[in-house]
């Protein structure tokens, strides 16, 4: 399972970081899923691997412009480059009637099949690799994280007892994975006698804009992988003017804790992070770790990370 950090920056886009995007992908699976499409988010496509033609869907997170305002440019684009293939938007009410505006307005024929889903807190979607459940969050408008798990896999056969016991590779090891029991001369071979232990699907939540990680409560415990905004370290969200509804490290390191996370991805950061801002980026980073002690990462755009079948993040 890879991830691709298109945009990093909380609010607007910085010298060093664009708008909130990220790609998942999944081992073995030509297609990929987009979660939030801020401005420039096609830019951003141009230079990583992931291609607008084998998207296969978009979840958006809320509808606060730096989550949102990439998509008209890129459904737009994805005709010109002749990608024709069916997609699917699932985001929350309104994100219809934004984009009917939009490309009502413009005149804008797609020419491919666009499905948009208007989802409700807690339902859940499947798909051939995984299930998304829709988790609510706490923000000035009504946001969301998408819990991701992915299908358990439990076709394995067992292939050296097979060959042992007399049976070679053929079409009909995929009887056995169907659960068929297969005949060849006498001998019988039961699926239940060749089959592996499954192997479990890996769990993953991509949460959106956020003033409380622990609202999260039970779907936190024993996740694989959890990425989250991180707006700012608690010294910084303490002085602000007006403190809006985003989660500090401190929070976030300490919902982690509590439920047993086993990676920490943090993105959508303050421009007041980084080169050419006020504060390093490093006391993100020392901050979750006072709170937390597993796998900590900050996201930059362009960062590619793996979450291996172990549980066990890489950046690659």
């Amino acid at each position: 399972m890879t991830l691709t950090f298109l945009g990093t920056s909380a609010g607007k886009p910085t010298r060093e970081r664009n708008v909130s995007a990220t790609a998942l992908e999944f081992d073995q699976d030509s297609k990929w899923y987009l979660f939030d499409c801020g401005e420039g988010t096609q830019h951003q496509l141009l230079r990583t691997r992931p291609s607008v033609g084998k998207l296969a869907a978009i979840f958006i997170t809320h509808l606060h412009g730096d989550h949102i305002y990439g998509l008209p440019g890129l459904l737009a684009s994805k005709r010109l480059d002749g990608a024709l293939r069916p997609l699917r938007i699932y985001g929350p009410s309104g994100i219809g009637k934004i984009l009917g505006c939009v490309m009502d307005l413009s005149a804008d024929y797609l020419g491919y099949e666009l499905g948009i889903i208007e989802y409700s807190a807690g339902e859940t979607f499947a798909f051939d690799r995984f299930e998304i459940t829709v988790l609510p969050l706490v923000h000035s408008v009504e946001s969301f994280a998408f819990y991701i798990r992915e299908h358990d896999v439990t076709d394995r056969l067992d292939e050296p007892k097979l060959r042992a016991a007399g049976l070679e590779p053929s079409p009909l090891y995929g009887e056995l994975k169907r659960g068929r029991t297969v005949t060849v001369g006498e001998k019988v071979f039961e699926p239940a006698g060749y089959m592996l232990d499954p192997v479990v699907g890996r769990k993953i939540i991509i949460a959106g804009d956020n003033a409380e990680p622990s609202v999260l409560g039970e779907a936190l415990e024993g996740l694989d992988l959890l990425v989250h905004e991180c707006t700012y370290t608690q010294e910084v969200y303490d002085a602000l003017g007006e403190q809006l509804l985003h989660t500090t490290a401190r929070d976030l390191g300490s919902a982690a804790e509590a439920k047993g996370v086993h990676n920490v991805i943090a993105t959508h950061i303050s421009p007041r992070y980084g080169k050419n801002g006020t504060h390093s980026v490093e006391s993100i980073r020392h901050e979750i770790g006072t709170q937390y002690g597993g796998r900590i990462f900050v996201a930059d755009d362009f960062d590619v990370y793996t979450l291996r079948r172990d549980g066990i993040v890489e950046q690659k």
